[in-house]
């Protein structure tokens, strides 16, 4: 079932790019910026990843931690985080629990491919409550980067 915004957020736990374990419970009071992206080195999230980059003091001034979400292996993530200079972690999600728990997985994919997270935006307060969620069918479309900017300002 799709996850609202006003709900909690379903907690998780993962390792990001360099081995260590990110989870939500460590960023209370921190407004979080969760991207579920379906794959690196593929052109829309290089694209979606890189902007973020790019804009990372937009999300600093509004106290917002980004973290970046995919079923890639950490070993992949590690590889294209240090290829395209990400300046905020990448998180794997291998073992599809996270991209489950926020309704966020292709029963298929591209090339017969199966359990590819869809690429996804969810802005949490400082509580770990809802405010934006967005989850997108196609992967090639991006998330609305406008209204998640919007929300996060507004979270201040």
């Amino acid at each position: 079932m799709p996850l609202t915004v006003g709900q909690k957020a379903p907690a998780f736990s993962l390792y990001d790019s360099e081995k260590k374990k990110v989870s939500l419970d460590d960023l209370k009071g921190k407004n979080v910026l969760l991207l579920f992206f379906p794959q690196a080195f593929t052109g829309t999230c290089t694209k979606e990843l890189c902007s973020t980059r790019d804009n990372i003091a937009l999300y600093d001034q509004v106290n917002a931690q980004v973290l970046a979400i995919s079923v890639d292996s950490l070993f992949t993530l590690a590889r294209y985080k240090d290829d395209q200079q990400l300046n905020f972690p990448l998180l794997s999600d291998f073992n599809k629990e996270v991209s489950k728990a926020y309704d966020c997985l292709y029963d298929t994919f591209v090339f017969d491919m199966k359990g590819v997270s869809k690429r996804s935006a969810f802005v949490l307060d400082k509580d770990g409550i809802i405010r934006y969620a967005e989850v997108l069918e196609t992967a090639s479309d991006l998330p609305d980067f406008s209204k998640i900017q919007k929300t996060l300002s507004e979270l201040n």
